[in-house]
């Protein structure tokens, strides 16, 4: 099949949404479908607000239409809520195309993090971008009774995975500093509630690996801690191998595929008991959550690195490759056929 993937979120920024569309892209491809990924990087872009780390696609509609006129997808995939993925949505209903989401990343309370707009009108704006799809993808049973409380439709299950050849148990004196060593992993950015982690009255050596808009201020703030910032690949599973535990203290993540990261590498985790965490976390196996982090964290110290290691390796990303695929709506031949000049480059 031929499978287009829209998506504002790529490299070299380093996320749970990136890391899950590269891994999934490459298992698509080596089971013979041929993927296109359309992302920011074939367009001018702009810095997004407050957050330029993170390019933001100029203008893109008609370069994407020209990209998918040449491809001729038989599914189209939306994988964010940015100018790509309005882009994409606008195509695709001008032309009677099916098309399918997917909720990643809660932009309601990011922007409202940030600026202080209502929650009920950031929702009702996310609403109306996934309304028109098939179906939208969400990576846990919480999130899928959530979302629909808020009256989202048409949802469905897509899960999350690990390579667990590259995050995997190594050597442990890989990093400098006093025992245990406590890390975060991740965008360092306020809606990753940053700051209860590094608050926290731990023994041993801090270490945030990642980068951000707030790390130079808190790197500022709090000397004591070891800020060594972005990772990639090798140097990273090294990174997060060398921890004795991994604390994730958001609270608005969806998923957080680093979890499953750190277990692969044998590190019990300490996280709140939140949407994201409370899908792959098990109290006394592979972490702890509690509302006091600090709590949490202490008990996870006490764990069994094999065991966590044992719980992530149930997460493939072959089985949940196959669960997008499923998902997926195949262009049926009546939408091939409809009259629609926005969208009749794409047929021959």
């Amino acid at each position: 099949m031929r499978i287009a993937i829209v998506t504002d979120a790529w490299h070299p920024q380093v996320s749970g949404v990136v890391t899950t569309y590269t891994a999934t892209i490459a298992r698509l491809k080596a089971r013979g479908h041929e993927v296109l990924a359309v992302t920011p990087a074939e367009f001018p872009t702009v810095p997004c607000p407050t957050y330029p780390e993170i390019p933001l696609a100029l203008f893109p509609g008609r370069e994407l239409r020209r990209r998918l006129a040449a491809f001729r997808p038989e599914a189209v995939h939306i994988a964010t809520e940015g100018p790509l993925g309005w882009a994409a949505r606008a195509l695709c209903r001008r032309g009677g195309i099916g098309f399918t989401t997917a909720y990643h990343t809660r932009f309601p309370e990011y922007v409202r993090l940030r600026w202080p707009v209502p929650l009920s009108l950031l929702y009702r704006g996310v609403r109306r971008f996934h309304a028109p799809a098939v179906r939208t993808m969400v990576a846990t049973d919480d999130l899928h009774q959530e979302l629909a409380a808020r009256g989202f439709g048409h949802l469905c299950r897509w899960s999350r995975g690990v390579d667990t050849e590259l995050f995997r148990p190594r050597d442990k004196g890989y990093l400098p500093g006093s025992r245990p060593i406590a890390m975060y992993m991740g965008r360092v950015a306020v809606e990753k509630n940053i700051e209860d982690f590094l608050r926290l009255a731990l023994p041993g050596t801090k270490y945030v690996v990642g980068d951000g808009p707030a790390r130079q201020e808190l790197e500022q703030r709090y000397p004591a801690v070891r800020f060594v910032g972005m990772k990639h690949g090798e140097e990273l599973a090294c990174h997060l191998a060398a921890a004795d535990l991994f604390v994730f203290p958001s609270r608005t993540d969806t998923f957080g595929v680093v979890l499953l990261e750190a277990m692969a590498c044998g590190v019990p985790v300490a996280a709140y008991p939140v949407t994201g965490p409370r899908q792959s976390v098990r109290d006394g196996v592979n972490g702890y959550l509690d509302e006091d982090l600090g709590r949490a964290a202490r008990r996870a110290l006490t764990l069994n690195g094999a065991r966590c290691r044992e719980s992530a390796l149930a997460f493939s990303w072959e089985s949940c490759t196959d669960q997008f695929y499923a998902q997926l709506h195949r262009i049926t031949p009546a939408e091939q056929r409809a009259e629609a000049p926005a969208w009749a480059p794409l047929r021959r």
